[in-house]
């Protein structure tokens, strides 16, 4: 998702997705560390992206 679709969101929306995709994470990096594996590593590293530029857009906006 861009920062550009982010920003069309609800403030409400906003902090769902971020819950979310924070909960999805932690999902990611407890069966990464556990041995079990995850079929695209590259996946962490997105969602902490994507994870951030949430945050980004939720402090602009309060920042206004």
């Amino acid at each position: 998702m861009k920062a550009r679709e982010m920003r069309e969101l609800g403030a409400a929306e906003l902090d769902q997705l971020i819950r979310e995709r924070s909960q999805e994470l932690y999902d990611l990096r407890i069966k990464h560390k556990s041995g079990a594996g995850i079929e695209k590593p590259a996946r962490l590293r997105t969602m902490r992206r994507e994870i951030a530029r949430m945050k980004t857009v939720k402090a602009e906006r309060e920042a206004k």
